[in-house]
Parts: structure tokens; C-alpha cells; sequence
């Protein structure tokens, strides 16, 4: 049987079927039941399937910095304590929201400088990097 047919036969699968059919292939693969399962998707590649591309999970994020609220010199204290900025330059940072406070750090990072931010009365949010 050809791969094609083989996928157009797992195409036609229902959702019982699908459960049965990874149940059996654990059984006949037990290696399988050791493979991550939520860390990676598999996804098609851009030739159609030719090649699979596996997306991971980002490991590195951005705190954007979305608006500042009512108390602009708390905000200013919050993101002088982040970063490395002067009083002059965390300032006008601030004015000119939005703007990326920490780039490229942790999920942990990015999510503490998110709760000190908000603390200041400030909105921040998270992106991937």
C-alpha cells in the first residue's frame, strides 16, 4: 500500500477509530508511548506534506509595554527596576508606549516584569520573540 493511500485511508477514519488505531500502534511501537506529544506539532511543510516542519514552543518573549495608565511615575520606577534605562530615557520610553521593555528573556522573566508593570497601573502584554 502506498503512502497516499495509506493517509486517505486515515482521512476516512472516525474519531473512535483514530483513538483505537494509536492505542494499537503503541502496542505494536511502544517507543511511540515514549515520543512528546505536547512540546511539538507536526505541521505540513510549504511543498504540500513533502517534508514535515515541526513548530516549537517559543522559548524566548517580549513585555511590551501597552499603556501606562494614570500613574506615569510609578510606571517609570517599574521599568527602571527592569531594565538598564536612566531616568530620562525610562521616561520618555514610557511617553512613547507601546514599546518593548524586556526583549528576548524568559517566559518566567517576561511574565514577573508583566505583574511589576501592572502593579504600576500599567498594561503590559507577551509576545513570542
Amino acid at each position: 500500500m502506498a503512502v497516499d493511500q495509506i493517509i486517505e485511508a486515515l482521512k476516512a477514519l472516525t474519531l473512535a477509530e483514530a483513538e483505537e488505531l494509536v492505542e494499537k500502534l503503541i502496542e505494536a511501537f511502544p517507543k511511540l508511548a515514549e515520543m512528546p506529544v505536547g512540546g511539538a506539532v507536526m505541521m505540513a511543510g510549504p511543498g504540500g506534506g513533502d517534508a514535515p516542519v515541526v513548530e516549537e514552543e517559543p522559548t524566548e518573549f517580549n513585555l511590551i509595554l501597552t499603556d501606562i495608565g494614570d500613574q506615569k511615575v510609578q510606571v517609570i520606577k517599574a521599568v527602571r527596576e527592569l531594565t538598564s534605562l536612566g531616568l530620562k530615557e525610562a521616561k520618555d520610553a514610557v511617553e512613547a508606549a507601546p514599546f518593548t521593555v524586556l526583549d528576548a528573556v524568559d517566559k518566567a522573566a517576561a511574565e514577573a516584569g508583566k505583574k511589576k508593570l501592572e502593579e504600576s497601573g500599567a498594561k503590559a502584554e507577551i509576545k513570542p520573540a
